[in-house]
């Protein structure tokens, strides 16, 4: 389904610039943009040398920025496509005046031209749209050519937390990370049980709603 563009959308954005980044649209080629590296300086960003933790599909905003108000010594770097959506994100986090998450306005396919190696403390990837693993598994957030990415953009010791809806994606996930080397834990119970920290987003109250499963995982970067 087409999202339709909002009124006023360019007033709007242009309303929230201090909080919304758009990747360079200089190079359309994505496999050539890539090698023009463009990183951003997270200290300059931010104004202060903070771990960084990076969501990637951000949606409306509401997981990132519960977790900036949560964790003000953490900077939050939210990642969404669709300026439609991006928009609502970042007045959500300007009408909180918050001053630790910034929205970065492209694809994950761009990231690599923009995200430094070893930068980011932990990634977010929450119900990333699962997309059939035959025809269009390249477009899945976790595909090993995603995965070999976060593995450059992490820490050592950085993690990776993915939580979804759908089981076989989840199962996907899960061996994927693992044929890259990464240490895996099935987390989905301890959500349930509250023994790690949730942050319920939007997708997830919905489904919960429901009397849906929720399925998680986190992957940590282990030490090269």
């Amino acid at each position: 389904m087409r999202i339709r563009r909002k009124k006023h959308l360019e007033e709007r954005l242009s309303l929230v610039n201090n909080y919304v980044l758009v990747a360079d649209r200089d190079i359309p080629n994505v496999n050539e943009a890539i090698k023009d590296k463009k990183y951003f300086d997270f200290v300059s960003l931010f104004g202060n040398e903070n771990p960084v933790e990076i969501e990637i599909g951000c949606g409306k905003g509401g997981f990132i920025v519960q977790k900036a108000l949560n964790n003000p010594n953490v900077n939050y770097f939210a990642v969404e496509l669709l300026s439609n959506i991006i928009v609502m994100a970042a007045e959500n986090a300007k009408e909180k005046k918050l001053s630790n998450v910034k929205f970065f306005n492209s694809s994950a396919e761009y990231l690599p031209r923009y995200i430094p190696n070893n930068s980011i403390n932990n990634l977010y990837l929450n119900f990333s749209p699962p997309f059939p693993p035959t025809s269009y598994e390249s477009h899945r957030l976790t595909c090993d050519r995603r995965i070999v990415e976060y593995k450059k953009y992490l820490k050592t010791g950085g993690c990776v937390y993915q939580k979804t809806d759908d089981k076989p994606f989840f199962e996907y996930s899960f061996d994927k990370f693992v044929e890259n080397g990464f240490e895996v834990y099935d987390v989905s119970n301890k959500i349930d049980n509250g023994e790690i920290e949730n942050v319920v987003t939007e997708y997830e109250k919905k489904f919960r709603d429901k009397g849906m499963p929720i399925y998680a995982l986190i992957a940590i970067k282990k030490e090269d």
